[in-house]
């Protein structure tokens, strides 16, 4: 499955969440991850995240996209990470 995840939470918690996030999914923008994972890995993305945030102060957003779906992504101005080919 193909997820984004978005997130905004205290500066104090920002480069451990980014961290966590790039060992598995491409950093497209400032607080927005995406790429291919596992049912597995998802389950291990959030545990980590979880432990990492302080859910009074910080949000964290799932979207998941099926790898059946046909979506389009559109970028306008300069990209973070260049990526050819989403899917």
């Amino acid at each position: 499955m193909y997820v984004i995840i978005v997130y905004d939470v205290d500066v104090k918690r920002v480069s451990k969440v980014c961290k966590c996030l790039r060992k598995w999914l491409n950093w497209v923008q400032n607080s927005v991850f995406e790429g291919e994972v596992t049912p597995a890995t998802l389950r291990q993305i959030k545990a980590e995240v979880t432990a990492l945030i302080d859910p009074k102060h910080d949000s964290v957003l799932f979207y998941q996209i099926p790898a059946s779906a046909k979506w389009q992504r559109e970028s306008m101005g300069t990209e973070k990470l260049g990526t050819s080919n989403i899917l």
